[in-house]
């Protein structure tokens, strides 16, 4: 079968590769559920991956299939699988299990290993394939009403954790109502961490660098959310105005407006990092202010990456909550579609050159492919 596969370390080595079809006793104990893939996102880590900045391959592999941000459909199940049934709408959770504690109790997503493994990332062939086999400890179902938009449950996974862990967090003051959030970039994410706040009712402050009009913020206020521009009111204004904020969600991939979200946190607030940041970026800051804040206000700054099954199930749940209170709203993020496995550079290069892209997905096959052998 074909897949979109890179050579880790090797920038913009993507391309077009073969693999044995996988088969239900790949997965011991009669356990295995053979996914046909129909979409797969792709975000700022696959365009990592290609320019050569991280990925390593599987054990015995040259190569790492990537992709993913997958969405498929159940083509067969072993005979002890109960859990789903062919037909079945599905999406994989990415990270897979190491040796620590945590990966033993099933969160993965907080191992302590140094070693990880990420499907389409780290270790593990990724999804932007035909088919895939897997446990159904890792494949969650998605309701056929939502199959339209399913692709977009692993990049809402994100925020789902992070958003989930402060209140998490929060439980130590006995009674935490927040009322007040900002989020902190307009991107999928931020987009995303804007639909969890404002489907919890907080009064949602979203902070981006393009002026508005244009899509994203126009999905923001749709959402009934308020859109800035730092380039007319920077973070330090909107707090004054807007808050004080007792959640506040980083997805900027701009490490020194941490330090900014810091400062205007408000008391028993939680900072959620979400940023990825490379390079050795250097800021000055008012050290003394920031921490004296974080000690006499009972502030909380937190870090969160990936998700795992809980959060896969609330992306779900969030979706089927915003297509019954916002019609429509999550289908227009899908907005740059290639179609067939194929097409692998045209899908690179839009991910990489096309402006004002939310998400850019692959079709693979079609949901009536799906089952049919085509």
């Amino acid at each position: 079968m074909k897949a979109i596969a890179v050579y880790p370390g090797k920038a913009n080595s993507t391309h077009l590769a073969e693999l044995p079809k996988p088969a239900l006793s790949d997965v011991p104990g009669g356990r295995g559920v053979l996914v046909r893939l129909l979409r797969c996102g792709v975000d700022g880590t696959d365009k990592e991956i290609n320019a050569g900045e991280y990925g390593k391959a599987p054990e015995g592999c040259s190569f790492l299939v990537t992709g993913h941000e997958n969405f498929g459909r159940v083509e067969a199940v072993g005979d002890h699988v109960t859990e789903l049934r062919p037909g079945d709408y599905v999406v994989a959770t990415v990270r897979r299990p190491g040796g620590s504690l945590y990966d033993l109790i099933g969160t993965y997503d907080m191992t302590t290993d140094d070693e990880y493994y990420e499907r389409g990332i780290n270790l593990r062939h990724g999804f932007l394939t035909e088919y895939y086999v897997d446990d159904p400890e890792y494949i969650v179902k998605v309701p056929d009403g939502l199959a339209d938009v399913g692709v977009l449950v692993e990049p809402l996974s994100v925020p789902e954790k992070g958003i989930l862990q402060a209140y998490e967090i929060q439980r130590r003051l006995r009674v935490w109502r927040p009322r007040k959030a900002a989020v902190l970039g307009a991107g999928t994410i931020g987009l995303f961490a804007t639909m969890i706040m404002r489907l919890r009712g907080l009064d949602v402050t979203t902070v981006g660098l393009t002026p508005k009009p244009y899509l994203n913020s126009d999905l923001i206020e749709a959402l009934g959310a308020r859109y800035l521009s730092t380039r007319d009111v920077p973070l330090r204004e909107a707090a004054t105005a807007y808050g004080p904020f007792d959640i506040i969600y980083e997805a900027t991939g701009y490490s020194p407006l941490v330090f900014e979200a810091m400062d205007v946190l408000g008391k028993n607030g939680v900072l959620v990092l979400a940023s990825v940041t490379g390079g050795n970026r250097r800021v000055e800051v008012p050290a003394d202010k920031i921490n004296l804040g974080f000690v006499l206000g009972n502030k909380v700054m937190v870090g969160t990456v990936n998700g795992n099954r809980e959060h896969f199930e609330a992306a779900v749940r969030d979706l089927a909550l915003a297509a019954a209170q916002v019609p429509g709203w999550a289908a227009r993020l899908l907005t740059h579609p290639v179609r067939g496995l194929e097409n692998y550079r045209r899908l690179i290069d839009t991910l990489t050159t096309a402006g004002g892209a939310i998400k850019v997905f692959l079709e693979i096959a079609s949901p009536s492919a799906a089952g049919s052998g085509e």
